[in-house]
């Protein structure tokens, strides 16, 4: 296949550093600063929403070498393995992490974010405003994944 080259706009500055300090990222207040080569309205139009969508890549994490053999998640037995792309951890491939954020404040190109699972230094490849439109209804998932998520965003 083909591969691309990205190039982050952002990156994210928060008290998180420990990677494997992985649960209570309710609280967590990030402020991303958008590259200079964007310009200071960069942002404009961005406070009128109330969450965003934040793109990321998990730059301290390595990708695994082999994804064919499903794993149970976080490597805890006491869950089932599961195929790459059932999960949402950082050893994936490409790295790109997601997390829909409430926005708290937007100043040039500075944006103020709570709840983004991101540790400080962590660049960011893209910002989307969410849409209603955009996003899912009746969603299902099974019973374990709320067992798994429940302090994942407590403060």
């Amino acid at each position: 296949m083909p591969s691309f080259e990205v190039t982050p706009i952002g990156t994210v500055r928060n008290n998180r550093t420990d990677v494997q300090r992985t649960d209570n990222w309710g609280a967590v207040r990030s402020t991303i600063t958008i590259d200079e080569r964007f310009g200071e309205a960069c942002l404009q139009g961005l406070e009128g929403f109330s969450h965003v969508e934040i793109l990321f890549i998990f730059d301290q994490f390595p990708e695994h070498d082999d994804y064919r053999e499903p794993r149970p998640y976080r490597g805890r037995s006491d869950l089932p393995p599961v195929g790459v792309f059932a999960g949402r951890g950082p050893r994936r491939p490409n790295r790109i992490g997601v997390t829909c954020c409430a926005i708290e404040s937007v100043h040039g190109r500075e944006l103020t974010v709570v709840g983004l699972d991101a540790v400080s230094g962590t660049p960011v490849i893209d910002l989307k405003p969410t849409m209603e439109e955009f996003c899912a209804v009746n969603i299902k998932q099974p019973e374990w994944v709320s067992r798994l998520m429940s302090e994942y965003f407590q403060p």
